[in-house]
C-alpha cells in the first residue's frame, strides 16, 4: 500500500525567463564593449569641389526633330521625308556606327515616328536614341 505524504513532491523546473534576461544583458554588454573598441583614424583632407566640365565641342550625331504635323527638321533645317534616307545613308557610309538622335514632339503621331525609324534602319543606321520632352512642348 502506498500512502501519500502530507507535503507534495515538486518536480524541478528550469525557469526560462530569467535566462532570457541574462542573455539580453550579455548581448547588450558585448555590443557596448565592441563599439568602444573601434578606433577611428582619420586624416584631414581638403577635397576639390566637383565642377562640370565645359565642353565646347558638340558630339558628332544627327539630330532629327519630328514636329507635330509630321514635318522633319534635320540638324535645325527642314528636310522633306523623301530626302531623309539619302542623308542618313551618306552619314552611315562614312561611319557605320554613326549615332542618330530622334526628338519627336509630344503631339507627333506614332506612325510618323515609326516611319522615320524605318527610314533610318533601311539606310543602314543602327544607333538610334530618342528624347521626349515631358516638360510640355506647347510652343505656339
Amino acid at each position: 500500500m502506498h500512502l501519500g505524504s502530507p507535503t507534495s513532491v515538486k518536480k524541478a523546473r528550469v525557469e526560462i525567463i530569467p535566462l532570457i534576461d541574462v542573455m539580453f544583458f550579455l548581448l547588450a554588454a558585448f555590443m557596448m564593449v565592441t563599439l568602444t573598441m573601434n578606433r577611428l583614424r582619420t586624416l584631414q583632407m581638403d577635397l576639390p569641389s566637383a565642377v562640370a566640365p565645359k565642353s565646347s565641342e558638340k558630339p558628332d550625331m544627327m539630330e532629327i526633330v519630328i514636329e507635330r504635323e509630321g514635318d522633319l527638321k534635320v540638324e535645325g533645317k527642314r528636310l522633306p521625308f523623301s530626302e531623309l534616307g539619302a542623308r542618313v545613308g551618306a552619314k552611315v557610309a562614312s561611319n557605320t556606327n554613326y549615332p542618330f538622335y530622334l526628338k519627336p514632339d509630344l503631339q507627333a503621331s506614332h506612325g510618323d515616328v515609326l516611319r522615320v525609324l524605318d527610314a533610318i534602319k533601311a539606310a543602314g543606321g543602327n544607333k538610334i536614341s530618342m528624347a521626349i520632352d515631358v516638360g510640355g512642348s506647347d510652343k505656339e
